[in-house]
């Protein structure tokens, strides 16, 4: 009889096949590794009867090193790490494992991979077949392709076994031999630099710290500091708006500015003024129409972190290892996938109908169950579907975590496959003289996906009725004021987001990143889960930036793993990505060895804040955060936080409510409302023209300018060469408004308490109530 080795990547994946296999028949017994069983039976391979052992290892068994010579950090020239050999070998705590793969390969005529279908599985296959032909050099390899332990899955990858993808193993490989060349190369030239300028800190025995460095880690840092940077830098604004509240069928509607905001009390109070003297308001238009809240798409790997952050108050790591935990046991599909679309050959409904036994969603369950609408797309670039539920569980069945993590794959998947939430939204538009405002209203009619999907939240905002043209002046005119606030620090779903749209890491690694950053303290975590940089985290970051290499900026890293895919699509070779990437970053690291002293002074800095590393950060493993983080709280000691750089002047989006340009106290009231009703595009004309009013409506394009008629005035006007004498008239300007049909504009005088009353000011002299009057202004 043939006789086959099965080996798995974890004993719990092993041991469901085997039960799959021999329908529950199979027998157990022990491998030299207590973690990692054999189990044997009898099953049907290739139309023969084959005698089976199924093993498994537990994840990756070997590692790339240096050879001996290369350990001594003191002697060996750190430049010599890019090109100096490397050997693949196993790591010492799977020396047992390797034991038991060699011992079975012995007896063996097959050996099939069972390891996790994505790109680092692959290379762990390749590891499992390296050992096993060591010591069986004829055994057949081959690899089974599966994307959850079901019957019907296991079942038909034995049936349809292929053999292992080696361009895929190239890839890990170049991947793995680049990661330990720049990361030993820079964390030697780091950490013995720091360690001599910071004795006291970081010590000099072999038990000091180790101030490390990844090409993935390093851009994570990056984008965490960019955002501490940001806020610490960012100048806050006052500025001022209006709202309208009516009162109507026992509701209170607020009507907000078409405007949104504008930054110059002044010109706030004298529109407030206008529409006060429109005395009603005008409802212009009332719209009704249809709305829709989209239920979520397929659960892929980043949006099941990210939720497990936001929603179950997990880390991306734990999240990660209890997926991992209900997909070895059979409870959800393999949980590390990158699309969200369900490929048409999956059938759902027997999934659904399973649900339906659920005392919590079962109701929901069956209404999709009778009304099934799910639109399937073709996937055929991802090895695995969405992430969703295999087998019914209730709470007797799982608890703690592992009830979290499945509730949400079951909810999410019901979601996805159901329908549309479906409302009505009602949004009025009034104006009350030339300005206008606007709310909106929702009437829920359908609740959809939301009846199970608990983690969002959709609800109804109703209005009182209102018809088109009608006017009402029962309502209250306000100025709101406030200050332009900073975006908050990154939690550690947007450092997912950041890091999987600008491709760092792969799905399979970003929560492996983010763990590493924490447990070197470069990062620490707030009570509230934001992130915030340690003075160390900040130091390396500022330092690598003063030498002009942004290595903390995500582009060298997402490079390669651009040509890490190429390998895989058999478009680029392993040797030409080394060659090229090692000769990048050895450049780098010899202008950083030359240029190393920026790095210590870079930390100095920091250090003559009165701040020692690792006194703050707040929370888990993340010793060394700023004390004084941005938006209150933070971390330990201290009483300043990092230096400032210099302040920058600070945009805002483009709209003509915005406009934040201030010069010097010689620009008069008049330039200052021009630059406030003018797009952006025409402030520079305004500037150079500041001289006079006439300067800058002459040089004004678009918009239309308001235009003037000159009429002879008896007004004298200096001669040049003969000072006080009034021998010529000057044309006095007849101010005209900027309305399709210009007309003269009207002299007014502000009437509200404060600085600018008493002073006259011209406005278009069309009446508060006409949609056609124009937003024209202008200081006497």
């Amino acid at each position: 009889m043939r006789k086959a080795l099965f080996v798995a990547e974890k004993n719990d994946v092993a041991k469901g096949v085997a039960s799959i296999l021999s329908n529950g028949t199979s027998n157990r017994k022990e491998g030299r590794s207590i973690f990692n069983k054999i189990y044997t039976l009898n099953t049907e391979l290739f139309g023969q009867r084959t005698a089976v052992s199924v093993t498994s290892v537990s994840g990756h068994m070997m590692n790339f090193q240096f050879h001996e010579n290369m350990s001594n950090w003191q002697t060996t020239s750190m430049v010599e790490l890019f090109e100096a050999p490397v050997r693949h070998v196993v790591m010492p705590d799977m020396k047992l494992i390797e034991q038991t793969l060699r011992e079975e390969a012995q007896r063996h005529d097959l050996l099939v991979v069972w390891t996790d279908c994505d790109r680092e599985g692959e290379a762990i296959g390749a590891e499992i077949v390296k050992v096993c032909r060591e010591s069986n050099r004829r055994i057949d390899i081959f690899r089974a392709r599966f994307s959850e332990i079901t019957k019907t899955a296991i079942t038909r990858a034995a049936q349809n076994l292929i053999r292992l993808d080696e361009r895929t193993v190239a890839a890990v490989d170049c991947r793995s031999e680049l990661d330990l060349r720049i990361g030993s190369a820079f964390t030697r030239l780091q950490t013995l630099h720091l360690r001599n300028r910071f004795r006291d800190l970081l010590g000099q025995n072999e038990n000091s710290k180790v101030i490390s460095y990844g090409s993935c880690q390093f851009p994570t840092l990056g984008f965490v500091t960019d955002r501490y940077k940001l806020i610490e830098n960012f100048i806050s604004e006052p500025f001022w708006k209006l709202s309208v509240e009516h009162s109507r069928e026992g509701h209170k509607v607020e009507f907000l500015w078409d405007r949104n905001r504008l930054f110059d009390r002044e010109v706030v109070d004298i529109l407030h003024d206008e529409c006060k003297e429109a005395k009603e308001a005008h409802v212009e238009k009332v719209t009704k129409k249809p709305k829709s809240k989209w239920r979520p798409q397929g659960l892929d790997t980043v949006e099941l972190e990210k939720l497990g952050i936001s929603k179950l108050r997990m880390s991306a790591k734990q999240t990660m290892q209890v997926a991992e935990k209900l997909y070895s046991k059979g409870f959800i599909s393999y949980p590390r996938t990158e699309t969200n679309k369900f490929p048409a050959g999956l059938n759902l409904t027997p999934l659904v109908e399973q649900q339906t036994h659920s005392n919590i969603w079962g109701d929901f369950a069956t209404e999709v169950f009778i009304n099934f609408l799910i639109n399937y797309y073709p996937s055929p670039f991802s090895a695995h579907p969405p992430i969703h539920p295999l087998t019914f569980a209730d709470k007797s069945q799982l608890h703690g975590d592992d009830w979290k993590v499945y509730e949400l794959v079951v909810r999410h998947f019901l979601a996805c496959v159901s329908q549309d939430a479906q409302g009505e939204e009602t949004m009025v538009n009034l104006s009350i003289g030339s300005e206008k405002f606007h709310s909106s209203g929702l009437r829920i009619r359908d609740m959809g996906y939301l009846k199970v999907y608990i983690y969002e939240k959709w609800g109804n905002r109703l209005l009182p009725t209102y018809t088109q043209d009608e006017r009402f002046s029962d309502y209250q005119l306000k100025i709101g004021d406030g200050k332009t606030q900073p975006p908050d620090l990154l939690t550690e779903a947007d450092l997912i987001a950041l890091m999987d749209k600008f491709g760092i890491g792969t799905d399979a690694t970003h929560a492996e990143h983010i763990e590493k950053i924490k447990s070197r303290e470069y990062i620490g975590v707030k009570p509230d889960g934001k992130l915030i940089p340690s003075f160390l985290g900040l130091a390396l970051v500022d330092g690598y930036d003063d030498m002009g290499f942004a290595m903390s900026k995500p582009d060298l890293r997402a490079n390669l793993e651009i040509q890490l895919n190429e390998i895989c699509n058999g478009r680029r070779q392993k040797q030409d990505v080394l060659n090229e990437q090692i000769g990048k970053y050895k450049t780098i690291f010899v202008e950083s060895e030359r240029n190393i002293e920026v790095l210590s002074q870079s930390l100095q800095r920091y250090l003559n804040k009165n701040q020692q590393i690792g006194g703050g950060g707040g929370g888990n493993g993340g010793g060394g955060g700023p004390p004084r983080g941005p938006g209150g709280g933070g971390g330990g000691g201290g009483s300043k936080g990092p230096p400032k750089p210099p302040p920058k002047p600070r945009g805002r989006p483009p709209n003509k409510s915005v406009t934040p340009t201030k010069d010097d106290d010689q620009e008069n009231d008049t330039v200052r409302i021009l630059l406030y009703l003018l797009p952006s595009s025409l402030h520079s004309i305004v500037h150079k023209s500041i001289a006079t009013l006439s300067e800058v409506l002459s040089n004004l394009k678009n918009p239309k300018p308001a235009r003037k008629s000159r009429a002879k005035k008896s007004v004298p006007k200096a001669d040049a060469s003969k000072k006080g004498q009034e021998n010529e008239f000057e044309e006095e300007e007849e101010v005209m408004c900027t309305c399709a049909e210009p007309m003269k504009a009207i002299m007014k005088v502000v009437q509200k308490e404060g600085p600018n009353k008493g002073k006259k000011f011209y406005t278009c002299s069309l009446p508060y109530t006409s949609s056609d009057k124009c937003n024209f202004f202008k200081w006497v």
